[in-house]
Parts: structure tokens; C-alpha cells; sequence
């Protein structure tokens, strides 16, 4: 498996464990920096390396009153502030070709939505920059679909990829992940991450009796995937979940993310010793 470096940060079958988390979209600056502020003590006392993940705009809510965040301009503007005052890479999605350029001058990563995994000249458009390309395997793709979009990505000389597991769609309104896609994506020859807090979205229900997810089930599934073999783990967290502005409903309370990645190192480091 090839190693992928980003900054100080290695991604790989021998590297520790690596965390990429953030909020689901960015709020404010105040907000953002306190949240990458907190997450970089936690990973400071646990050894884990750690990127900072937040989108600057979302561009598939449901409802046409959702907030989409603060737009392209702001957003890179905040994420370019906490690169620099925490030293840490950043990674946020990009959903059309405009917007590419733009964020390649400040994206360590640059992630192709779930939604978006088959669009061709978005990808190669992400892929021409030369810049981590990050895909998230679209809900509605098997693990080994994955390994043409791989192709896509490599015909541009760029083999700086990563890979992320994000859930499959179960009927309707409901993910399930095969464990078994960690593996399977693995045979591309390179790593792969869990997005465990979107693989535990209820996709679709927003009634006033239904939530949009199930934040209960964000432990038991992040550790099976690392016990699976997943090369890092995705998180979106919020100080208070339940007043966040996207997601709300999925979102690990920031507060319980040291215990959690405390087993989460753990069961890694125990296979990787075993």
C-alpha cells in the first residue's frame, strides 16, 4: 500500500492511527478555531495526528432554507487562519469545478463529496491540482466501484489518494456499512478512511417525531472499522450538537471524543503489535 504524506502526517498500513475531524460546515471563526483548538489538545495528550475537516459550503441540504455556510471566500479565509495558528493540515469538500483553483490554494486535502464520486470532470479537474484527493465512496457504490474512480484520478499523474468508507444505502433512509468494503477498497493500493458520522445518517427524515440519525451507534461502528482496518477515522463533532446548523443530529458531542479515540488508538496499536 502506498504511504500518503500530508504536511507531517502519514497515512498507511504502518502509520498510527490518524483523525480527520471538524464540524460538519463552518459556523463562524470564533467557533471553528475553539473547535480545532480543543480537538488539537485532545490528540496531543493521545499521540494521534490529527486533520481539520469543516466545509465551507454545503451544497446538497435538503431543504432549500438550510444553512449552506459561509461560502467559498469566508470559508478558506477561516480555514487558512486555523492551518496557521494551529499548524495542522485542512480538508474540505469542493462540489464544482469553479470553486477547484480557489481551494487548492489552501486545501492540504481536497475531498469529492459522496454525491458527486462519479463526476468525471470534477474529479479530474481535483486531481490536476496536484493535491490529496480525498473520495467519499457515493452511498449508492460498492467497494470495488471505487476502482475506477482510482483510475480517473491516476490518469493525471496524481497518486496522492485516499479513500473514504462512508455507508451504502439500506431501502430507504437508512446506511448500513459492509465491513468487508475496507478490505476490498484496500486492493486499490491505497488507504482508507471511516466516515463514521455520516454512515450513521438517516438520510432524508426531517419529521418533527424522526431524527436524522443515530449518534448512538457512532461508537460501536468506529470500532469495528478500526478494528476492520481502517487507516484513519473521519468524525464531525460539535461542541453542542443538537444547536449545530448542519447535521445536527449525527454529530459526536466534542466532549466525548477523548474516550472514544482513546479505544480507537488502542484497537490499533494492538493490531499492529499483534
Amino acid at each position: 500500500m502506498k504511504e500518503i504524506n500530508i504536511g507531517k502526517i502519514e497515512i498507511g498500513d504502518r502509520s498510527p492511527l490518524v483523525l480527520i475531524a471538524g464540524p460538519c460546515v463552518i459556523e463562524n471563526e470564533k467557533q471553528t478555531l475553539a473547535i480545532a483548538n480543543e480537538i488539537k489538545k485532545i490528540v496531543y495528550k493521545l499521540k494521534i495526528p490529527f486533520i481539520f475537516k469543516a466545509s465551507y459550503i454545503k451544497s446538497n441540504r435538503t431543504a432549500v432554507e438550510n444553512y449552506e455556510g459561509p461560502g467559498i471566500k469566508k470559508g478558506l479565509k477561516i480555514l487558512a487562519k486555523v492551518k496557521k495558528e494551529f499548524d495542522i493540515p485542512v480538508l474540505s469538500d469542493v462540489h464544482c469545478k469553479e470553486e477547484v483553483a480557489e481551494a487548492a490554494q489552501v486545501l492540504d486535502v481536497i475531498q469529492i463529496p459522496a454525491y458527486l464520486s462519479q463526476q468525471t470532470n470534477l474529479t479530474l479537474a481535483i486531481a490536476k491540482t496536484g493535491r490529496v484527493v480525498n473520495v467519499k465512496k457515493g452511498q449508492f457504490l460498492s467497494p470495488w466501484d471505487i476502482a475506477k474512480i482510482v483510475k480517473k484520478i491516476e490518469s493525471t499523474g496524481n497518486n496522492k489518494i485516499l479513500i473514504t468508507e462512508r455507508g451504502t444505502v439500506f431501502g430507504y433512509n437508512n446506511l448500513v456499512v459492509d465491513m468487508r468494503s475496507f478490505a476490498i477498497m484496500k486492493n486499490t493500493g491505497y488507504p482508507v478512511i471511516f466516515d463514521v458520522t455520516h454512515a450513521i445518517r438517516l438520510p432524508g427524515i426531517t419529521s418533527s417525531n424522526m431524527t436524522g440519525g443515530q449518534p448512538e451507534l457512532i461508537y460501536p461502528l468506529a470500532r469495528a472499522g478500526v478494528a476492520a482496518g481502517c487507516n484513519a477515522i473521519f468524525i464531525e463533532t460539535h461542541p453542542k450538537p443538537q444547536k449545530a446548523l448542519c447535521d445536527a443530529s449525527s454529530m459526536l458531542p466534542l466532549n466525548k471524543l477523548y474516550p472514544l479515540l482513546k479505544q480507537l488508538r488502542d484497537i490499533h496499536n494492538y493490531l499492529k503489535t499483534s
